[in-house]
């Protein structure tokens, strides 16, 4: 969709949702409810409770739209409202955290990061070998520091670019390139922890298949007939 036709659009939207429009408060939700959602789960660490925060999120939007001036997007603005929103919660959860000094070396939070599914047709071992993959990434994503954690939520999972993410966290775009950088080196480090033992173990040669591939060399050899008893080094 061009540009200046879904600015259009989003204008209709929120003049509508001013007056109160159902219609239009429903497709402003929809579009942003996924957004807003990774982002206050990223700072809880809690599915109900993010869900809240997008709910009282949309709440004072709705209910203060008069305020959303148009200087920006409005899911910019409500990205904003939700990030304020789960950050008041996690200071009345956690009140000894000062998040207007937060740095690189900050303190735990995380996200949720969908895996492509690899085949139109259902795959029962395929799907839960995904959910596993799924809850390790998840799990590390949480254990990174807050600041690195909202980083690579909003760059990576929601794909919004160097500026967004600069505007929306209020640093500079070389403070959002180090952060992702270091978030996505502590990310490798805490799966290869996990998952190296596992690598050991796959793609396994066992004997059957071992036999089997030296049958079919030595039909082609032409020499399948022969006799003899098969030594060590026949059982690879």
């Amino acid at each position: 969709m061009p540009m200046q036709q879904t600015a259009v659009n989003e204008s209709d939207l929120v003049r509508r949702a001013r007056g109160r429009d159902e219609a239009a408060i429903r497709v402003i939700m929809r579009i942003h409810n996924r957004r807003l959602y990774r982002i206050a789960r990223s700072i809880l660490r809690d599915d109900s409770e993010a869900e809240d925060a997008v709910q009282e999120t949309y709440l004072k939007a709705f209910l203060h739209l008069d305020d959303f001036r148009g200087d920006a997007a409005i899911g910019t603005w409500l990205c904003r409202i939700v990030m304020n929103e789960a950050l008041g919660r996690l200071r009345r959860r956690r009140p000894t955290v000062d998040w207007s000094t937060m740095e690189e070396n900050g303190r735990p939070s995380a996200e949720i990061i969908k895996l492509p599914v690899g085949t139109a047709r259902p795959d029962p071992e395929r799907a839960t070998a995904q959910r596993q993959l799924q809850q390790l990434i998840e799990q590390a994503v949480d254990r990174l520091p807050d600041d690195f954690r909202l980083v690579f939520v909003a760059r990576v999972v929601e794909e919004m670019s160097i500026e967004e993410t600069a505007a929306l966290l209020n640093v500079l775009p070389e403070t959002v390139k180090t952060r992702l950088h270091r978030a996505r080196q502590r990310l490798r480090s805490a799966l290869e922890a996990k998952i190296g033992p596992v690598l050991e173990e796959v793609f396994p040669f066992e004997d059957p298949r071992c036999e089997r591939i030296a049958d079919n060399v030595l039909r082609r050899l032409n020499l399948t007939g022969e006799s003899r008893e098969p030594s060590p080094a026949d059982r690879i």
